[in-house]
């Protein structure tokens, strides 16, 4: 039975072909029977002939609805041309101002319209009952009017919902490839974040090793116990440089439950005091203060701190000369915190930071800038006027809108 009936779904015509061969039978009966009145108008081979005729009209209403349209419209008036009174096949031509108002071309439904309006009129004209009054053949046009303004409602109507259901689908699809779009920008932004932690995760604890590494290297055969601690030194922040791109690249993974403390936390302003303990072990001597009323923070605040303080010692350590030194200085205030890192060694060009170059250099002081406006901050930085360089921040409680 469910096979049957999808079968039907799928071929309509079979269906308005059944109702048509119905149709056409209950007419020719019709006709046959009041053939022999006295009062009946018309001929049995005309009603039979316009009776089939009405019949196909039904039975291809859905493949040619404007075709067929015209077809009843010519039917309807070789019916009044030819005096034969309505019959049961005229229920065709409710059918077909129902099919073009829901399925057919604008013109063909405002002809059925008008059609339907007409068709009661012209009926009253033709075969009114010459003594009935007025007011009652007036009001039997009226009535006869009335399925057929009803059957082009009905269709109209079903034409818009299926327009505005049309709409609502492809609303629903534009919603879903913006989202799409949407996930995309996402995703591109977090490569660029994870991009711009590993820029300063392996800038900074690389720098470190590389400076512990030639320092090791150089006392190994007069100070033992020195270079055993550069050794050491070189071992803890390799175990942290990978803990913390563990935790970056952990971020890329999909499908796996990231088991209990597999993924250190991000960093935070309290172990800035650890990056620079870090960066004195490795030779730079790093002068640290604290003002304002220490207090907990955004955790992209912090971050942005973190990296902005790590970044500055690693160019230090990179650029400042064997004799450089710097100084961190962090403020809290009341509506935001306040960064200044400077150095007085020789430098590099202020250039080489800004524009980068084959090495990768020119992107520490870019991703400090991304990392700034990220949470509506303002950097400044540059050479300092008596030598080394300088880099000032500001990271605001709340974004700017």
């Amino acid at each position: 039975m469910q096979r049957l009936y999808d079968f039907l779904r799928r071929h309509p015509t079979w269906v308005d072909s059944f109702w048509a061969v119905v149709l056409f039978g209950l007419s020719c009966a019709s006709v046959t029977n009041l053939s022999g009145a006295r009062n009946y108008h018309g001929s049995l081979p005309a009603g039979v002939a316009i009776s089939a005729v009405l019949s196909v009209v039904v039975a291809l209403r859905r493949r040619m609805p404007e075709t067929m349209l015209l077809v009843a419209v010519a039917t309807g008036l070789a019916q009044l041309v030819l005096d034969q009174q309505p019959m049961v096949a005229d229920f065709a031509m409710l059918v077909i101002i129902y099919t073009v108002a829901a399925d057919g071309a604008r013109w063909a439904s405002r002809v059925g319209l008008i059609g339907g309006l007409c068709a009661g009129t012209l009926s009253q004209t033709r075969w009114a009952d010459h003594h009935s009054s007025a007011l009652s053949t007036v009001a039997i046009a009226v009535f006869q009017t009335v399925p057929f303004t009803l059957a082009w409602v009905l269709g109209d109507s079903f034409r818009t919902r299926r327009a505005y259901l049309a709409q609502l689908e492809e609303r629903a699809a534009r919603l879903e490839k913006e989202r799409e779009a949407q996930a995309k920008v996402a995703v591109a932004a977090e490569r660029a974040r994870i991009a711009r932690e590993l820029h300063d995760v392996v800038a900074h604890n690389v720098s470190v090793m590389v400076v512990q590494a030639d320092g090791a290297a150089y006392v190994l055969d007069a100070a033992p116990e020195q270079a055993k601690k550069a050794l050491e030194t070189i071992s803890g922040t390799g175990r942290q440089a990978l803990a913390e791109m563990r935790r970056l690249l952990g971020v890329l993974r999909t499908g796996e439950h990231k088991e209990a403390g597999e993924y250190v936390p991000q960093p935070d302003v309290e172990q800035i005091d650890e990056l620079v303990e870090q960066c004195r072990s490795a030779g730079l001597p790093v002068d640290f203060k604290v003002e304002g009323t220490p207090r907990p923070l955004p955790s992209g605040v912090e971050l942005t701190a973190y990296r902005i303080v790590q970044e500055a010692l690693t160019n230090t350590r990179k650029h400042g000369g064997p004799n450089a030194g710097a100084s961190v200085r962090l403020v809290y205030f009341d509506d935001g915190l306040g960064l200044l890192v400077e150095d007085d060694g020789k430098g590099a060009p202020h250039e080489l930071y800004e524009e980068g170059g084959a090495d990768g250099r020119g992107h520490g002081l870019i991703g400090m800038r991304e990392r700034v406006g990220m949470v509506g901050g303002t950097l400044d930085a540059g050479p300092r006027p008596g030598g080394g360089f300088r880099i000032s921040a500001l990271l605001p409680l709340k974004p700017a809108h």
